[in-house]
């Protein structure tokens, strides 16, 4: 049966927006080599310890994650990118300022879940940012919920600061693998600094304009 996308997913309460999309098959290998979940906080408004688990598979992977990771990427080489499955990252956790969850989750969930089948048909409008392709605000169909004011766009937001920290402890996360992380994710964690950085400066330099 032929697989048209592939979900990946972590609880962050900040950072990693409602979905986001792959650039390409490689570039997702790189988000689910990063799947990240945070612990429980001491207070709901805290950001917990993050914690890693690659492609949900931590517990499960009986070799070298690093090696697990070149198989993937193995087989985006091996095939035609036009065949092979579209990647994305879901996050049902995102919190407010105050603590309180900003997306209902559950059976709201195949909200989201209806803008990727969308997007696998052409028939979706997303964005280009510095971490992945995400959803216009009014792509997520939200008719009948209850959302309160602005809690689309913070669930779509991407937070340029927390991603540049986010570059740091995915660093620290693929140390662990030495010369067996693959230099593909290397690259890729290179052109998401880039990517992030770049934002940044253009946010310095408009604010001196």
């Amino acid at each position: 049966m032929p697989i048209s996308a592939i979900l990946f997913g972590g609880r962050r309460a900040t950072t990693a927006p409602l979905v986001t999309e792959a650039f390409d098959w490689e570039h997702g290998v790189f988000l689910a080599s990063n799947v990240a979940s945070e612990g429980t906080a001491a207070a709901e408004n805290t950001i917990g310890e993050v914690r890693r688990d690659p492609f949900a598979m931590l517990p499960f992977c009986g070799y070298n994650m690093g090696d697990y990771f070149a198989h993937w990427l193995k087989v985006g080489a091996d095939s035609d990118p036009a065949k092979l499955p579209r990647i994305f990252y879901v996050n049902w956790f995102r919190k407010d300022a105050a603590g309180k969850f900003l997306w209902p989750g559950f059976g709201d969930n195949a909200r989201v879940l209806k803008w990727i089948v969308e997007r696998l048909e052409n028939r979706a409008e997303a964005r280009p940012t510095a971490i992945g392709n995400l959803p216009v605000s009014e792509a997520i169909d939200a008719s009948g919920l209850a959302l309160p004011d602005g809690a689309l766009e913070a669930l779509l937001k991407v937070d340029h600061d927390a991603w540049l920290a986010e570059a740091d402890r995915i660093g620290q996360h693929y140390a662990r693998y030495g010369d067996r992380l693959p230099r593909a994710l290397r690259d890729q964690l290179s052109a998401l600094r880039a990517r992030v950085e770049t934002v940044l400066a253009q946010k310095d330099a408009a604010a001196w304009q």
